[in-house]
C-alpha cells in the first residue's frame, strides 16, 4: 500500500467509513492491524486517506467489523477502486477543494442543490462564469481565469453528458437576478437555464423574494445522493472553500432544509414562466 501527502476528499471518506464501522464493531486499531498483517498506525493513516488500501482489504475488514449490508460494501469497494477522474488534470493548477466537488459529482447518482446568491456552477454559462472569476480577491490572472472556465465547463457534463445524472436546483430570485457581466450577459444566462430545464434530468426551481423567509438563507448547499445513502454528502461554501459534511445528523439536517425549499418554490412550470420574466425584464 502506498502513502499519499494530500489525499482527496473521496480518499478520506472512504477511510472515514471504514472507521465508522470499526468503531461501531467496538474493533480496536490493534485487532484491524492483525487482520491485515499490518503494524496499527498503518489502520490510522488508512482511515484517514494518507494511506491506501485495495478492495480485497476493504472487504476483510468490512467483513470482520459485522457489516451485514452488501449494497454498502460494494459501494466502499468501488471507491477503493475509483479510477483516476479527468479533474486531475487540473491538480497542482487548481484549489484542491474545486476538484474535490468536481470528485463528489462525478462519483453521485443524483444532485439538489439551493442557490441564493450566485447562479450554481454546473447551470453557468461561460460569459457569466467568467465574469464571477474576475471579481475574486485577490484578482486572478487571465491564465488562472481560464483554467477555473475550463474546469467549470466541464463540470458541466454531469448534467449535460452521456452519462447525466438527474439535478434539482432550487434558485433563489436574488441570484436570478444579479447581473454578472452586465445586462446581455444575464439575460443569456437566464436563457441557458431555461434550455438546461427542459431536459429531462434537469428541474429548476425558483424561489421568489415574496416567499419570505426560508432556512439556510445566504448559504448554497448542494446535496450529492451516492450509491448508497451511507454515502450521501452535503458540499457547503465557504469563504475559504468549500466543506464536505456526512455525518448522519447533518445529512438529515440538510434533507430536511431542502425538502422545505422545494415546498416553498415554483413549481417547474411557473419557475419557467418566472424566470422568462425576469429575462424579458432585463
Amino acid at each position: 500500500m502506498s502513502t499519499r501527502r494530500t489525499p482527496t476528499e473521496r480518499q478520506k471518506r472512504l477511510g472515514a467509513e471504514l472507521r465508522k464501522l470499526r468503531t461501531s464493531a467496538d474493533i480496536s486499531t490493534e485487532f484491524a492491524a492483525g487482520l491485515l498483517g499490518m503494524d496499527r498506525t498503518r489502520i490510522a493513516n488508512m482511515e484517514s486517506g494518507i494511506r491506501t488500501i485495495n478492495a480485497e482489504r476493504v472487504r476483510t475488514l468490512a467483513t470482520n467489523y459485522a457489516c451485514g449490508d452488501d449494497a454498502y460494501i460494494e459501494a466502499l469497494v468501488a471507491m477503493a477502486r475509483s479510477d483516476v477522474g479527468w479533474w486531475e488534470r487540473y491538480r497542482g493548477s487548481l484549489p484542491p477543494g474545486m476538484l474535490d466537488i468536481a470528485e463528489m459529482e462525478a462519483h453521485s447518482v443524483r444532485m439538489r442543490g439551493a442557490n441564493t446568491a450566485h447562479i450554481p456552477g454546473v447551470l453557468q454559462t461561460a460569459d457569466h462564469a467568467t465574469a464571477v472569476f474576475r471579481v475574486v480577491v485577490p484578482k486572478l490572472p487571465d491564465h488562472e481565469v481560464a483554467l477555473r472556465l475550463a474546469h467549470r465547463s466541464e463540470r458541466q457534463q454531469v448534467i449535460t453528458g452521456d452519462n447525466a445524472i438527474p439535478y434539482v436546483a432550487i434558485v433563489h430570485e436574488a441570484a436570478l437576478r444579479m447581473q454578472f457581466g452586465g445586462r446581455d450577459v444575464a439575460r443569456a444566462q437566464l436563457d441557458h437555464i431555461l434550455d438546461l430545464s427542459e431536459r429531462d434530468n434537469v428541474t429548476i426551481l425558483a424561489l421568489p423574494f415574496t416567499r419570505g423567509a426560508f432556512p439556510g438563507a445566504g448559504q448554497n448547499a448542494v446535496y450529492a445522493e451516492g450509491r448508497v445513502p451511507q454515502l450521501d454528502t452535503v458540499q457547503v461554501d465557504s469563504l475559504h472553500g468549500p466543506a464536505f459534511l456526512h455525518t448522519e445528523a447533518q445529512l438529515a439536517k440538510y434533507r430536511a432544509q431542502l425538502d422545505w425549499l422545494e415546498e416553498l418554490a415554483l413549481s417547474p412550470d411557473e419557475s419557467r414562466d418566472f424566470i422568462r420574466d425576469i429575462a424579458h425584464d432585463l
